[in-house]
C-alpha cells in the first residue's frame, strides 16, 4: 500500500493527537454512509442552492465516475465568501497547551452538532504517480454534497484507482483526514467570523484538517493537497505550488534542436501571474521550433523528488478561474463541475456564463485532456520560473548565484488575487509569498533548503516579471506582454538567449543586447535597467523593495538557520 491508516502508521497510538482520534472516530463511524462519486452527485442534484446546467459533463470522466450519459454540469453558488480565508486557519501544532485544550473542546463539540446531521464520507487517492499516492477520507454532512462530488472529481475516487494503490510504494506517511461542518455555530471571538464563523484546523504532522463554517470548495481541495504536500516534504521532496512541462526537441524539423533532447521548464506564481498561460501555452505564442512535442504534469501542484530525479503529479483535474472565459469558449468542453457561476439561457439552453459575471474568482474543473498530452511523471526540471508582479524588475533575469536565486523565491513579491477571501485594502499591496505556495504550513527554511537543492542538481533559475515595468515612475509603466514573455520562454528552453551580470544585482543576469534584440526587436531599448526615465528615483525604489525583501527574511523562521539566513541576505544586496 501507500500510505497507512493509524492502526499501521503508529506503532505506539499513545502517538495520535486528540484532533486525529477525533477525525478517526467520526470517519469510522458506521452511522456515516460512504457514497461514491455518483451518489454524491445524485445528492448535489437535490442540494438547495445546486442548480444544473444544460452543459454536458466531458464525456469520458462522466463515465470514469459512474454517471449516467449526458449527465449535466452542475453549479453550486457558495453565498457571501467565495475564496480562501486565511484568517480562519489555527495550526495546531504551533498554538499552546492551553489554546489545544480549548480547540480540542471546540471541535468534540462541533462534531456534537455535525452528529445531528446525515453524515457521509467519500475515500480518494491523492497523487497518480505508483510512487507517491495517498489515500484521503472526506467526512461531512449530507447537505455539502456537491462539495463532496467537486472533491471526488478533483482527485481520483479511491474505487479507481485500488488495484494500482495496492502494489504503489508503502509510504511512512499516514492516510489523510478531511472533516466538514457548513453548519458549524459557535460566537468564541478566538475564531474568525465574516458574517458567521469560520475555522481552518490543520493538523499537518497528522494528516488532518477540519473545516468549519467553510462552504468554499477551496478550502477542501487546498487543504487536501497542503497536507499531500507537506508529506512530500515529510519525504524530502519539493512541494510546488505551480506549473511544469516537458518538451522534446529530439524529432524537431531542424537537427540543431536535436541535441537538446527533453527539457521540463516550472513556473511559481499565484492566480494571475500567468503561471497557467506559460504551462499550457500550445506552442509558447507561435515561437517553438516545427515538429516539438510537449507533454504538461499540471499546471498548479506537484513535487520535486531530487533523489530520483522526476516530478509527480497530485490531481486529474484543473480548477481554473473563468473570468476569461466567455459563452463560446472551447474549453467548456472540458467542463465537470462549476462554482459561483451566472447562467444564462441561450436557445433555450441553461448555460453558464463565464467572465466573472456573477462575482469574482468563479471557477471550474476542467479535465486535465485540455492540456492535450499530459504525464504523471517527467523529467527533473531544467528551469524554474518565479512569476513576480514587482514594477522594479525587467522582463526576465537569470541568477548565478544560487542563494540569490533562492532569495528571490523565498520573498516572492506578488499582489493579492479574487480567489482569496481578504478586504479591499489587501488587494492594494504589495505582498510575500514565499515561492507562490500559501498552503505552506511547515517552516520556511526546509523550503529554502529543498529549493538549494533543486539548484544544486543542475536547475537553473529565472524570475519573469508578469506585470508592468518601470517607465518614468511607479505609476508610469511600461506593459510586458505575455507574447514577450512566451517568446522570451522559448528562448530559455532552446539556448537562444547569451548573458550579461547585471551591475546592480550583483550574481544576477540580463540578455546581452545582441541576443535577445535577435528574437524581440526593441527589448533592449524598452526594458534596459539603465534607461529607465527618472533613473535616480527607480534606482531608490530598487533598492527599497530589496530592502523589503531583507527585511521579509528576517522576519521568518529562518531566523532558525543563521548562517542560511545570512547567505540569503548577503545576496539580496543592492549595488547602487
Amino acid at each position: 500500500m501507500a500510505s497507512q491508516d493509524s492502526y499501521s502508521f503508529y506503532k505506539n497510538l499513545k502517538d495520535i493527537t486528540t484532533i486525529r482520534a477525533m477525525a478517526e472516530t467520526i470517519m469510522v463511524n458506521p452511522k456515516v454512509r460512504k457514497i461514491s462519486a455518483a451518489e454524491a452527485y445524485d445528492l448535489a442534484l437535490s442540494q438547495p442552492g445546486v442548480a444544473t446546467t444544460d452543459l454536458k459533463i466531458y464525456p469520458p470522466r462522466a463515465r470514469e465516475l459512474g454517471l449516467p450519459k449526458g449527465a449535466k454540469v452542475i453549479n453550486d453558488c457558495h453565498g457571501k465568501i467565495i475564496g480562501r480565508t486565511a484568517q480562519a486557519r489555527v495550526f495546531y501544532n504551533r498554538i499552546t497547551d492551553d489554546e489545544k485544550r480549548k480547540v480540542e473542546g471546540d471541535i468534540r463539540e462541533a462534531i456534537y452538532q455535525m452528529e445531528k446531521h446525515e453524515l457521509i464520507k467519500a475515500e480518494a487517492v491523492i497523487g497518480l504517480d505508483n510512487d507517491l499516492m495517498i489515500k484521503a477520507t472526506f467526512v461531512t454532512t449530507i447537505e455539502d454534497a456537491a462539495n463532496v462530488f467537486n472533491w471526488l472529481t478533483n482527485f481520483t475516487p479511491f474505487e479507481q484507482l485500488v488495484s494500482v494503490y495496492n502494489k504503489s510504494k508503502k509510504l511512512p506517511i499516514q492516510d489523510i483526514i478531511v472533516v466538514a461542518f457548513n453548519s458549524w455555530s459557535c460566537d468564541d471571538p478566538y475564531y474568525t467570523n465574516i458574517g458567521s464563523p469560520q475555522l481552518a484546523l490543520v493538523d499537518e504532522k497528522h494528516n488532518v484538517i477540519f473545516n468549519l463554517g467553510m462552504r468554499y470548495f477551496g478550502e477542501r481541495k487546498k487543504g487536501t493537497l497542503t497536507l499531500a504536500w507537506t508529506s512530500g516534504m515529510r519525504l524530502g521532496m519539493a512541494a510546488c505550488h505551480g506549473g511544469i512541462k516537458e518538451i522534446d526537441f529530439s524529432e524537431c524539423s531542424d537537427d540543431k534542436y536535436h541535441e537538446l533532447g527533453k527539457r521540463s521548464i516550472a513556473f511559481y506564481g499565484l492566480s494571475g501571474t500567468g503561471k497557467s498561460s506559460h504551462t499550457n501555452s500550445a506552442d509558447n505564442g507561435n515561437t517553438m521550433p516545427e515538429g516539438f512535442k510537449k507533454v504538461i504534469l499540471h499546471d498548479d501542484a506537484f513535487q520535486i523528488d531530487t533523489k530520483e530525479k522526476i516530478c509527480r503529479v497530485w490531481e486529474p483535474t484543473l480548477f481554473d478561474k473563468t473570468d476569461s472565459r466567455d459563452l463560446e469558449h472551447l474549453d467548456w468542453k472540458y467542463c465537470i463541475s462549476l462554482m459561483n457561476h451566472a447562467m444564462i439561457t441561450v436557445d433555450d439552453k441553461v448555460m453558464p456564463l463565464g467572465l466573472d459575471a456573477r462575482q469574482a474568482n468563479g471557477r471550474a474543473l476542467l479535465d486535465r485532456d485540455l492540456l492535450g498530452t499530459w504525464v504523471n511523471r517527467c523529467s527533473f526540471p531544467k528551469a524554474l520560473a518565479w512569476l513576480m508582479k514587482d514594477s522594479i524588475l525587467p522582463p526576465l533575469i537569470k541568477y548565478k548565484d544560487k542563494y540569490l536565486a533562492v532569495a528571490m523565491g523565498a520573498a516572492l513579491i506578488t499582489r493579492r488575487s479574487r480567489a482569496e477571501n481578504v478586504s479591499e485594502a489587501e488587494f492594494k499591496k504589495l505582498v510575500f509569498e514565499p515561492f507562490a505556495n500559501p498552503f505552506r504550513v511547515y517552516e520556511l527554511y526546509k523550503d529554502v533548503e529543498a529549493f538549494l537543492n533543486i539548484i544544486e542538481n543542475g536547475a537553473e533559475c529565472y524570475t519573469f516579471n508578469s506585470s508592468l515595468y518601470w517607465k518614468s515612475s511607479d505609476t508610469d509603466l511600461e506593459n510586458i506582454k505575455l507574447q514577450t514573455s512566451l517568446t522570451l520562454q522559448t528562448a530559455i528552453l532552446t539556448d537562444q538567449l547569451e548573458w550579461q551580470p547585471w551591475d546592480i544585482l550583483p550574481g544576477a543576469l540580463l540578455p546581452t543586447r545582441e541576443s535577445v534584440e535577435k528574437i524581440l526587436p526593441g527589448y533592449y531599448l524598452k526594458y534596459d535597467p539603465h534607461k529607465r526615465e527618472n533613473v535616480k528615483n527607480y534606482i531608490e525604489l530598487l533598492k527599497d523593495r530589496f530592502q523589503q525583501r531583507q527585511n521579509y527574511l528576517n522576519s521568518t523562521d529562518l531566523m532558525e538557520r543563521p548562517d542560511l539566513l545570512e547567505k540569503l541576505i548577503d545576496a539580496l544586496h543592492v549595488m547602487a
